[in-house]
């Protein structure tokens, strides 16, 4: 109702001056004013380059169905405006090498890429049948732990930066993928934990009821597009909140209620309404009800990507009383929210096909 205030204030002198101008301005604020008072639906979108601005959630700690939020990478015009270039991007007409290529110095010594070693070792010791040397290159550079480099750009001063990533087993789960960034201008440091190998033909909801201290501890794996609820506290994480992260049961109960205290935490001042404080407190109390074990309490991890993980606590599966792991058929808007209905694999499946039957 502000904006209508301040062109209102106006419209006298614009009567004056350019009558259809303020005619149209008049049309305008009458819809204005029907949507201020709620007489009619209309779509509020607020695009904050700074990631600073906000929309309260009168439903929380709960998901508002009303309310969306989608977080992007900042152009380099946004990172100039707010200051955030640590020096200028190269044209792109310049020719410059990455961390990855190979390059030669004054020297004439060759910087090899990352990996490239091993490869050559394991090849030159099977050329040569020396069966000592075999094991040693395929164990020390075969291995599923060897770090990888990839040239990437930093997300906060938008500089060149290296990623490192390896690819491993997780045992009763899956392969996935470890990156990690780091940047020398700034300091901007970020990890992340990505699902390898196929996407998998069905979902998965993973559901730990929580006993003991023991299954505070039990590891979590939470990928990008699962979904967190807890039924105890009424509380429900779409797809994407947190992002992927590798913590415990215990670790993402805390983050999860460190980030709504990040994203709510001005409203809880002095002028906040006493009904929201009460709301916010009888939240926090029961949270701590849960971590201390006052009562069992369940979590459920719903993965449409079935990319999410709770370690058992025996060694087999079927012995875990707890841990109840369930696959379901996706529906067709969560394969389109996956972008799964328009992927096309059938060239590269003929051929695949192809050659492993020539």
């Amino acid at each position: 109702m502000r904006a209508v205030s301040e062109l209102q204030a106006l419209q006298d002198e614009r009567k004056k001056v350019d009558p259809e101008k303020a005619e149209a301005i008049e049309q305008f604020l009458v819809k204005l004013r029907s949507l201020g008072s709620g007489e009619a639906d209309f779509t509020f979108i607020l695009d904050d380059a700074s990631g600073n601005s906000f929309i309260e959630n009168p439903n929380a700690p709960s998901s508002d169905p009303l309310l969306s939020l989608r977080f992007y990478e900042r152009t380099y015009e946004q990172q100039a405006a707010l200051g955030f270039l640590a020096e200028p991007t190269k044209e792109s007409g310049d020719s410059s090498q990455d961390a990855s290529t190979v390059e030669g110095n004054s020297g004439g010594l060759q910087r090899i890429p990352h990996g490239s070693v091993g490869a050559v070792a394991g090849r030159r010791a099977i050329a040569q049948g020396n069966s000592d040397e075999i094991t040693a290159a395929l164990y020390r550079y075969s291995a599923p732990e060897e770090v990888d480099t990839l040239p990437s750009t930093c997300a906060a001063c938008a500089t060149e930066c290296v990623t490192r990533f390896f690819s491993t087993k997780i045992p009763y789960f899956r392969e996935v993928i470890v990156m990690a960034t780091s940047c020398d201008a700034c300091g901007y440091r970020n990890s992340e934990l990505k699902p390898g190998g196929e996407i998998p033909a069905k979902g998965k909801k993973t559901t730990l009821i929580v006993r003991n201290v023991k299954d505070l501890s039990r590891d979590v794996i939470k990928s990008d597009s699962a979904a967190v609820s807890v039924p105890e506290l009424e509380l429900e994480l779409s797809s994407g909140t947190l992002g992927g992260i590798v913590t415990t049961v215990e670790g993402l109960i805390v983050k999860i209620c460190e980030a709504l205290e990040r994203v709510h935490g001005f409203q809880l001042g002095d002028s906040t309404y006493e009904w929201k404080k009460k709301k916010w407190d009888g939240f926090t109390e029961r949270l701590a009800k849960l971590l201390n074990l006052e009562e069992p309490w369940t979590l459920i991890l719903d993965d449409a990507l079935a990319a999410s993980f709770i370690a058992p606590a025996t060694d087999s599966l079927e012995d875990d009383k707890q841990l109840t792991i369930e696959e379901y058929e996706r529906s067709w808007e969560q394969n389109e929210e996956l972008g799964l209905n328009d992927m096309d694999t059938s060239s590269a499946d003929m051929a695949y096909n192809t050659t492993s039957t020539s």
